[in-house]
Parts: structure tokens; sequence; C-alpha cells
């Protein structure tokens, strides 16, 4: 009798052990289907705002102000990155609001291709005006960004150090520039350093890895915008190389909402993601950095139309 009950409770165990891992392995695999169809790009965005809202800090005396001269006060937490392994399709992009890819992308070409500080010229060439509040009187932002790329010959030295030199640790673009700042200028350099370094993969192809320092990030409005930009900085140099984009890693040190932004903060959290897997896709015809233009430069299996009508544009007042 007392076998019999042992033999019962045995196979009692061994059916509920069965259906408990049945469940695990199941029922998981449905709760990350929801997971698995957000891009890497929405994943960090819920995460990165959930811990701004639970940690993040307010300052007390901001250099900002709105348009109506109010202080703009953020909620701030410091360091953290995103990575990408760009091999295996993961990217900065979100689907949780529309983002302007095109305007961004002629942005950096401003920056590292026409090496330009001339507010007119990213009007004219690029449609681009976010700028302009920056004007420091003359239609320039002053010596930052691309006047620094140019006046130090960054671009040109990463892509000859790069090209001679693959193997080096020295490969880096540093738009902190103290000398410059001490001429008239508009806004300090946010995202101001990239370093790069080709690996030598063991499937034997040669990847370009480029990881980004960024000092601070209005992230609820441009800490996407920011990524996708060097984003396609990564497979442009990586073209002209004739190299294979790799990992791309971003590092910010504070990272901050406007005290204005905290509903869109919270609404971003709740939205549902656009299931997509966004490419950059760059014209096959060219190679030379310099000869791209917009129009070379596409997102690919990006829906936009999709997730405008799902996840419409937010509007947020800017601290300037």
């Amino acid at each position: 009798m007392k076998s019999d009950f042992k033999s019962l409770f045995y196979l009692y165990f061994l059916l509920v052990a069965k259906a408990t891992q049945y469940f695990k392995d199941n029922m998981l695999q449905l709760f990350s289907l929801k997971e698995d169809n957000m891009t890497k790009g929405d994943k960090y965005t819920k995460e990165i705002l959930q811990r701004i809202l639970d940690e993040g800090c307010l300052d007390k005396d901001p250099r900002p102000h709105y348009a109506d001269g109010t202080p703009a006060h953020t909620l701030s937490v410091n360091h953290g990155m995103c990575t990408y392994d760009l091999t295996k399709g993961e990217s900065p992009l979100i689907t949780l609001r529309p983002i302007a890819v095109k305007s961004s992308i002629g942005e950096l070409l401003w920056i590292y291709q026409d090496e330009s500080n001339d507010l007119n010229v990213l009007r004219d060439k690029y449609g681009v005006t976010w700028w302009d509040e920056w004007d420091i009187g003359n239609r320039t932002i002053g010596a930052v960004y691309g006047e620094t790329v140019r006046r130090h010959q960054l671009m040109k030295n990463l892509l000859k150090g790069l090209k001679e030199n693959p193997d080096g640790r020295r490969h880096i673009i540093n738009l902190w520039q103290e000398d410059d700042f001490k001429e008239p200028h508009g806004l300090k350099p946010c995202a101001f350093m990239t370093e790069w370094n080709v690996r030598h993969g063991k499937d034997g192809i040669d990847y370009l890895d480029m990881c980004l320092t960024q000092r601070s990030s209005d992230f609820a409005t441009a800490g996407c915008i920011n990524q996708v930009q060097y984003l396609v900085f990564l497979h442009l140099v990586a073209r002209h190389l004739g190299l294979t984009p790799g990992r791309f890693t971003w590092f910010y040190n504070n990272i901050q909402i406007y005290d204005r932004h905290i509903d869109q903060a919270k609404e971003l959290i709740k939205r549902e993601p656009v299931d997509c897997e966004p490419k950059i896709w760059l014209n096959p015809e060219k190679t030379n950095f310099y000869d791209f233009t917009v129009d070379d430069i596409k997102i690919v299996g990006y829906p936009r139309s999709e997730i405008k009508e799902k996840n419409p544009q937010m509007k947020f007042d800017i601290g300037i």
C-alpha cells in the first residue's frame, strides 16, 4: 500500500514538474513575443524613460528656458549605454512615434561631409531649421560642430587613419575642442566623440565598430535621432573603407526629460510598437564618403505611415 502511494505521489510530482516546464517554455515564449516585435530602440526607449521617471533627479538652476521665459527644468539620470549588433539586424530606430529620418541625416552630412556651421547651407541644402535658435548673429553657430571638423581636419584624418592603420586603437573624432570655445559659438556639442575600431571577425569578415559618447541627451525629443544619425555615419564610413558595419554603441553621460515632457514620456512607455525590421540602405553605386547625398541614404523596412497612424507624432516645448 505504501509502495503504491509512493508511486502515485512520484507520478503526480512528475506530471506537475512537466506541466510547470511546459508553461515556462510556452507561456514565456508568448510573453516574449511582444518584446521580440519591438525594435531594440523601442525596448531601450521604454527602459530609459521609465528609469528617468523612477530615479530622475530634478535640477535646481537650469541654463535653458522655454520660449515663454520659464526655466526649463529637467529630470535626469547619469551614465548608461545602448548597444546594437548590426549583423543581427538590431536598430536604434523607434516605432513609438515617427522619426524625422531625412532631416537627421541631412544634419549629419552638414557636420561631417560639408564640414559647415552655416545655417543657410543647412536650411537650403537639407531643409533643416532647428539650429536657428543657436544663431550667433551671422547665420552660423560659431566655432562648433562642422567648423571644428573642418578646422582640425577630423574627418579626413579619420578616413586616412583607418585606411592606413586599420588595427590602430586611436581612431577618434573629438568635437570637444576647448580652444575653439574661446571664440563665439552656439550650443556646445552634445554628441561629441566617436571611437572607431576595425574587427577581424572569426567568420573571415572585417567589421567596423563605432561607439558614440554623448555628454547630454534630451532623450524624449532627440535620443533616437542622435543614435540613428551615427548609425548612418557608421554605415557611410564602412562603405568608404570596404568594411562591414558591425557594432554600434551609444554611451550617455547625462540623459534627461524636460518637466514639460513628462506626460509625453508616460505616453511613449504605454504605446505599443509597430512590428518592423528597419535597415540602412546606401546607394550601391557609391563608395566615397563625400559623394553621398541624402537621397542616396534610405531606411528600408520602416513603415512610417503605419507608425504615424498607430503612434502619432508628439509636440514638445524645447528648452533653449
